[in-house]
């Protein structure tokens, strides 16, 4: 099976490492690199090659390979370049773009989207989804560190004491439990709200006050995003959130609905209460923000509160995040490609998941 490696456009990580490449040969496939595929993520072609990869250039990707793998999808054009019988792996979002399922069928090629890989027991290892939320919320406590205007842990000096900033999580999944992880080791207080009442303990055990509103939807089918709730319980929440914000130093928002906007968390009132200096990482920018005055991919002020909207903050630890993205992809990889051999099992729930197009047919219903 010849596998080829893309080289990402705007982002810093690559979707596969040169220690994963020395396993895929060693399961008999040949892997083909483009050139320079890994440089902004500090893996130079020379370990490519001596991990027994061929570097070659962008046109052979297209040309050679029977498996394409890439961290976002490559533009249209370039999908029909692609050989007909070609599968290419990447996270085509079709809840999002459902415009690129037709061009898709028309390559003819068979199309796995990671991001649609079911969050089930057995696919936790493959679960790029996860893996990138937990660096995007370890950056986040950092990349609000250096925009507050304050200290995170209490200090008591000569000069006199000062005390520790609040931090408040919007959302206690992967993101955000990793954001609270990381403002208790840097010294903050730090409280944190979820809409599912068992996240209350993964966030006590953290350190972290879990704040709570009465009457929520648990909906644990909802794969790892957050449900839409009642207008009753969106009004508590909304009226208690507003409390918490206006004392709080620094929020950090994570709350995403697939295939739907992410729901507003923070109304213009609520950043106008908040104090001079404060700070908003809004994670869920890239579906339209949880802040309403968030841009995506843009860092803004607004009555002396900084709102940060990057959206690809793992892509910001280019190492370690392409080291995690191409462990999962390893995992993937194994449940249908065998010593070299293409084997796709639609009666397993992974492949039927996660395969949205298969041979130009459009698998995938929205």
């Amino acid at each position: 099976m010849q596998i080829g490696i893309l080289k990402e456009t705007n982002d810093q990580r690559v979707s596969i490492v040169p220690e994963t490449v020395q396993k895929l040969i060693d399961e008999n496939n040949v892997v083909m690199i483009e050139e320079g595929a890994g440089e902004e993520s500090f893996y130079s072609d020379d370990l490519y090659g001596e991990a027994g990869g061929r570097i070659v250039k962008r046109k052979d990707i297209f040309d050679k390979s029977e498996v394409l793998i890439s961290i976002k999808p490559v533009e249209d054009d370039e999908i029909s370049k692609m050989k007909k019988s070609a599968v290419y792996i990447t996270s085509f979002q079709p809840f999002l773009n459902d415009k690129i399922l037709p061009v898709l069928g028309d390559a003819g090629i068979t199309a796995m989207s990671l991001d649609m890989i079911p969050r089930i027991s057995i696919a936790q290892s493959m679960d790029v989804l996860s893996s990138m939320a937990s660096i995007s919320g370890y950056k986040a406590v950092l990349l609000a560190g250096t925009h507050l205007p304050r200290y995170f842990p209490m200090l008591t000096t000569a000069a006199g004491s000062i005390p520790p900033s609040k931090i408040l999580i919007l959302g206690a999944g992967v993101a955000g439990l990793q954001a609270i992880a990381t403002a208790r080791r840097l010294g903050a207080m730090v409280e944190a709200f979820d809409t599912r009442l068992a996240a209350r303990e993964e966030v006590q055990s953290l350190g972290a006050k879990f704040v709570e509103v009465e009457g929520a939807r648990d909906d644990k089918a909802a794969g790892g995003y957050a449900v839409e709730q009642t207008e009753e319980y969106k009004n508590k929440q909304k009226e208690l959130i507003a409390e918490h914000i206006a004392k709080s130093d620094v929020v950090i928002t994570t709350a995403l609905l697939r295939g739907k906007r992410a729901p507003v968390l923070i109304t213009k009132e609520m950043v106008h209460r908040m104090r001079p200096g404060s700070v908003i990482v809004d994670l869920a920018a890239i579906a339209g923000g949880n802040c309403e005055y968030t841009q995506k991919d843009k860092i803004v002020k607004e009555k002396n509160v900084t709102i940060i909207g990057i959206s690809e903050l793992s892509s910001t630890v280019p190492m370690h995040a392409s080291q995690l993205y191409s462990k999962n992809i390893l995992n993937y990889l194994k449940v249908f490609i065998r010593e070299g051999q293409l084997a796709l099992d639609f009666d397993k729930e992974i492949i039927s998941s996660s395969c949205i197009v298969h041979e130009g047919v459009i698998k995938y219903k929205s």
